[in-house]
């Protein structure tokens, strides 16, 4: 597993050259935002150990295989740590795919593995884990949520953007990488969050595929053409 820092807090945790977590260091030791995919217990891990801190919590932005894969393995290993992830995204872990009542309801797509592990902590938007304000992010998956750091204006998104190839929004195929668009159940909410999301200006951008992107918000607003050129503006309002 490589390692990759980008500023004075934040690690990129990459697997086959395309599956991202990360690690953010906090006074304490490290958070840790993903799991990636399963297998991986060890050399995330190994690479906390090798920068000198401990993992004193995992943090998830969603319930895709991809980014818990390994949960249930790291929870073996570190019994202890605090778990958390969106209330809403909560229900996949143990196999519940229903949708609530206001919801688009497009079947939720993508893998979504039964993990045993029970988080400690349902975040809801405006929690606070360490130093990362939990922000709302729904459309890749209903409960989508993504991460900034108020230290440095840090924003990991998970699925929510994607870099590998080119910058792209969660429902816009892109054939380096399409498995995030193929996994994306509400492809007009995913775009809603990803104008959100560019609103908030982050200073890096760094997702669950592709490399970290610093000073991003340009990159971002061209993602979003691209995106709202794919689903006009009166299929978003017809699906909403």
């Amino acid at each position: 597993m490589n390692s990759t820092q980008y500023g004075a807090n934040l690690f990129q945790l990459t697997r086959l050259t395309a599956f991202n977590c990360f690690l953010v260091r906090e006074s304490d030791g490290f958070t840790l935002v993903d799991t990636n995919l399963g297998g991986s217990a060890a050399g995330i891990l190994a690479a906390a150990h090798k920068l000198g801190g401990e993992i004193r919590r995992i943090t998830l932005t969603h319930a895709h295989i991809d980014h818990v894969g390994s949960l249930d393995g790291l929870h073996a290993l570190l019994p202890n740590v605090e778990v958390s992830i969106s209330r809403r995204d909560a229900r996949f872990l143990h196999g519940d795919k229903s949708l609530d009542a206001d919801e688009p309801q497009s079947k939720p797509r993508g893998g979504y593995p039964i993990c045993t592990t029970v988080p400690t902590r349902l975040l809801v938007a405006g929690d606070k884990v360490g130093s990362l304000e939990v922000i709302a992010a729904p459309g890749h998956t209903p409960g989508h949520i993504v991460f900034l750091d108020s230290r440095d204006g840090t924003l990991i998104v998970g699925d929510a953007y994607s870099t590998k190839g080119r910058v792209t929004t969660a429902g816009t195929l892109s054939l380096a990488f399409p498995f995030p668009s193929f996994g994306t159940w509400h492809p007009p909410t995913a775009l809603q969050t990803a104008r959100n999301l560019a609103a908030l200006k982050p200073s890096r951008l760094a997702v669950g595929h592709g490399a970290v992107i610093e000073n991003p918000v340009a990159a971002m607003q061209g993602a979003i053409a691209e995106a709202a050129r794919r689903i006009p503006e009166a299929v978003i309002a017809r699906q909403a």
